[in-house]
């Protein structure tokens, strides 16, 4: 999208840069042949910038299938468990603005490189790790380099690809990646941990990592360099706020013994903290001269709803994926490669409904969409909320799992889409990250809560069935925890659903966007100063069309 720095020498066009045509006659050999090249390399792009964005998403999700193998291995306590999950995704959501706003004065191509980088030294690093602290440390670094990757990858595509037709081609096969990356990573998961190590989860990040760093730079161009300075200050507050909120939520639930730890000193100092910093990153925001998070962005309402959305729909989808893994292994009994391979349909149907949403979406508009697909997701997620012990995967599991990735295919496509729309090409980078904001802060904020929801239920579960059925100071019978466990995660999930009904309603209220705002095509970029008399001139109407700010 932006043409290349002034006075750099040697800098590559946009890749989506039309080639000079004769102004009569034939279309020449070497236009063809530059036509082809043209598109070889958008394709080539567009891999690297889905396979980058597969691996960020699939290191989310790869660990659950092994977490059972994991507690074992270093003896982490059950609600400690979701802290292999929740350190990823609360650096990952708490840095992700510092990403976007690192590739916006950097270059994103530099600083998606070195988050590829950072990415797979952590991955190596957590495979080797033999203490608690050790493997979440490695986490949390993971989640440094994701923040990184993701929105410098999302505003990539908007760098490499021209709006239009290729554009929304490229946003699918992204959208497709972010959701079914979520499941191919329980099934690759369950593969790597059955058959080799629960390591693995974390060692196979690392040639993936390094192979998309070495091609980054031949087939993506580099965005101009943007002045400014980072905004520490405004890091360290976000990401501190997020953290201490989540830690006191999934320290708040009530333990085995039956006593809540809402009124703690631990969680109260951790949670009046939360507020503190969280408070203090508005005030940083409003005031620095460099903002990570620029207010303007927040005063369109179609874009404050796409987020809204995202971190609704994120809080059922990191439920989902945590609690039923858990229940599919503690209390069906599946194998850890039973569990990945039960989550297949799941993947086909975030590939389906992305597919079915590209076309559509310049169509019918991002509006029915959105509708459509957090309404599925609400249906389906509640439906989880009727398993029992008893359940099957044909009769009970197969049809929430199709309902609800169905519902997310239909929404990441255009919930992409809008969030960029009309967006200066100079923020595209911090609008993009805040999608992701939505979706790993709102993932890890949701693990929490539902996790605090669900472990209070189970303990209640166990002591109430144990005093009816146990003998004083014997244990309970496994069967008495296995109702606990899908007694609990019920209310999980119900939790969950209600969250994901609330993006629906959000839906209703914030996206207006029209469909042709959508589907225009992008006009040639061209250097600053370098614009025909002709282009100064187009009517207003073709300067509404194509929104002027995007190409500044």
């Amino acid at each position: 999208m932006t043409s290349p720095a002034s006075g750099a020498e040697g800098a590559d066009p946009p890749v989506y840069a039309p080639a000079p045509q004769p102004a009569s006659g034939p279309r020449s050999v070497a236009s063809d042949a530059t036509a082809t090249s043209r598109s070889r390399r958008l394709d080539l792009a567009l891999l690297v910038i889905a396979t980058a964005q597969l691996m960020v998403v699939l290191d989310s999700t790869i660990v659950n299938v092994a977490l059972p193998h994991v507690q074992r291995a270093l003896g982490f306590s059950g609600s400690g468990l979701e802290w292999v999950v929740n350190a990823y995704a609360v650096t990952f959501g708490g840095l992700l603005l510092l990403g976007g706003r690192a590739g916006d004065i950097l270059g994103r191509r530099r600083v998606f490189v070195f988050g590829l980088l950072l990415f797979s030294a952590a991955s190596l690093l957590g495979g080797f790790a033999t203490s608690q602290w050790w493997l979440l440390t490695a986490r949390a670094v993971q989640g440094v380099g994701g923040a990184v990757i993701a929105p410098t990858a999302l505003a990539l595509i908007t760098t490499n690809f021209p709006e239009g037709k290729e554009r929304n081609r490229a946003f699918s096969v992204y959208a497709a990646m972010a959701g079914a990356g979520s499941a191919v990573g329980l099934l690759l998961g369950g593969v790597l941990t059955t058959y080799v190590s629960w390591r693995w989860v974390m060692f196979v990040n690392v040639p993936i990592g390094i192979l998309v760093a070495a091609l980054a730079p031949r087939v993506l161009s580099e965005s101009a360099r943007r002045p400014g300075r980072i905004d520490v200050a405004g890091a360290v507050a976000g990401t501190g706020g997020v953290a201490l909120l989540v830690y006191g939520l999934s320290k708040a639930a009530t333990g085995a013994d039956g006593v809540s730890h809402w009124g703690d000193v631990q969680v109260l100092a951790a949670l009046t903290a939360a507020v503190a910093l969280l408070v203090a990153f508005v005030r940083i925001e409003k005031h620095s001269p460099h903002p990570l998070l620029p207010m303007r962005l927040l005063a369109d309402r179609d874009r404050s709803g796409t987020y809204l959305i995202m971190l609704c729909v994120a809080t059922a989808l990191f439920g989902l994926f945590f609690f039923l893994t858990l229940f599919m292994q503690s209390v069906l009994g599946y194998s850890a490669i039973e569990s990945g391979l039960a989550y297949l349909p799941f993947a086909v149907g975030v590939v389906a409904g992305s597919a079915v949403a590209s076309p559509l979406v310049a169509r019918i508009g991002a509006r029915p969409l959105i509708l459509a697909g957090t309404a599925a997701v609400a249906g389906g997620t509640f439906w989880f909320s009727r398993l029992t012990e008893n359940s099957g995967y044909a009769g009970q599991l197969l049809g929430p799992l199709l309902v609800t990735s169905f519902g997310l295919g239909l929404v990441f496509v255009p919930l992409s889409l809008v969030s960029l729309h009309n967006v200066a090409e100079k923020d595209s980078g911090v609008a993009s990250s805040l999608l992701n904001t939505g979706q790993q802060v709102g993932g890890a904020i949701g693990l929490a809560v539902l996790g605090t929801v669900a472990w209070t239920a189970v303990a209640n579960s166990v002591r109430s069935q144990a005093a009816a059925t146990t003998a004083p100071g014997a244990p309970p019978p496994a069967s008495v925890y296995h109702h606990a466990l899908a007694a609990g995660f019920s209310q999980g999930f119900q939790v969950a659903a209600g969250v994901a009904l609330l993006a629906l309603f959000v839906a209703i209220a914030t996206i207006r966007v029209r469909r042709d705002e959508l589907a225009g095509a992008a006009p040639e970029p061209v250097a600053a100063g370098q614009r025909s008399a002709e282009t100064r001139e187009a009517p207003a109407a073709q300067a509404k069309a194509a929104s002027p700010c995007r190409y500044c």
